[in-house]
C-alpha cells in the first residue's frame, strides 16, 4: 500500500503521507515515495507549485527503527543509506524547481520539521505542534537542522528550539517567521492550496521566480547590486514573453493583456 499519495489539480501538486497510523513517520519506504512524487512534480511542465501535507498529523520524524539500526551501526551500508534515504526525503522538496507550501496540522517533529522547513512556505493550524524532539530522545539533530531553523526564524529561534527543546504552537510559530499564517484545521490544506494557485497559474515564470527568489534569500543575502542583476535576465524574459512579437498565430491583443 503506498505511503504517499500525489495527486494534481490546477496546476498544483499535492503531496500527501500517508501513514496515519504512526502519525507519518518517515520510513525508508516512505521517504522514497516522497522523492518520487517530487520528482514527478519537477518533471511536470504543467505543475506550478506544490502542497506537501500529512493531513490530520503532519510527521512524526522518521521511524524510530530507521535510527536504532544505523546506531547499531552508523557505517553499515544499508543503515547508512536508508538514513540517507530519509535525508533526501526533504532535502529533495527543499531543492524542488517549483515553489512550494509546506500545509501543517498535527506535529511536525524532528525530520518532519526538517521537512516542513525545507519548503519555501508554511500554512499551519493554530494547534499544530513544531518541535525538534532530537535531544529530548537523547540524539543530535541531523539533517542541517540548525541551519533550516536559523534560515527562516533566526538564531534566537534556532537556539531556543534547537538547542532547548522549545515546543511552538502554529500561532506561535507565525509570530517567529516560522509559518506565514495559522488557521483553524479544517482550513488549512484550502489556505495552502489558494496561495499555492496564485503561483500557480503560470508554471513557467512560476520555476523562474522561484530559482531567483532562492538565490536571493539564501543565508547572509546577496548586495542589492548583484540582486539587480540577478534579476535582471528572468526579468526581461518575462517581459520579452509578454510583450514580444506573437508567436504561433497568438494575437497581439492577448500579449497586451493585464
Amino acid at each position: 500500500m503506498s505511503e504517499v499519495t500525489y495527486a494534481v489539480a490546477h496546476a498544483v501538486a499535492t503531496i500527501t503521507l500517508s501513514a496515519p497510523e504512526r502519525r507519518n513517520a518517515l520510513s525508508v519506504e516512505m521517504s522514497r515515495e516522497l522523492i518520487d512524487a517530487a520528482r514527478a512534480a519537477e518533471a511536470d511542465a504543467t505543475v506550478g507549485a506544490v502542497v506537501v501535507t500529512g493531513g490530520q498529523h503532519f510527521c512524526a520524524g522518521a521511524v524510530r527503527a530507521v535510527l536504532a539500526d544505523t546506531g547499531l551501526d552508523p557505517v553499515e551500508d544499508e543503515a547508512y543509506r536508508n538514513l540517507e534515504t530519509v535525508y533526501r526525503a526533504f532535502t529533495t522538496i527543499g531543492d524542488l524547481g517549483v515553489p512550494t507550501i509546506a500545509a501543517v496540522r498535527g506535529a511536525a517533529v524532528g525530520a518532519g520539521l526538517n521537512l516542513a522547513l525545507a519548503t519555501d512556505l508554511r500554512i499551519v493550524s493554530r494547534t499544530a505542534r513544531l518541535l525538534p524532539g532530537f535531544a529530548q530522545i537523547g540524539i543530535h539533530p541531523g539533517g542541517g537542522h540548525f541551519t533550516l531553523l536559523n534560515r527562516v526564524a533566526g538564531r534566537e529561534a534556532a537556539a531556543a528550539m534547537g538547542l532547548f527543546g522549545e515546543e511552538v504552537s502554529g500561532e506561535r510559530a507565525v509570530q517567529l517567521g516560522l509559518a506565514w499564517s495559522a488557521h483553524d484545521d479544517a482550513e488549512v490544506e484550502t489556505e495552502a492550496h489558494a496561495l499555492a494557485g496564485r503561483v500557480a497559474r503560470d508554471p513557467e515564470l512560476a520555476r523562474r521566480l522561484v530559482r531567483t527568489f532562492r538565490r536571493e534569500t539564501v543565508p547572509g543575502g546577496v548586495p542589492w547590486d548583484v540582486a539587480v542583476e540577478l534579476e535582471r535576465s528572468p526579468q526581461m524574459w518575462s517581459l520579452r514573453r509578454k510583450h514580444g512579437p506573437a508567436r504561433g498565430g497568438e494575437g497581439a491583443t492577448a500579449a497586451g493583456s493585464a
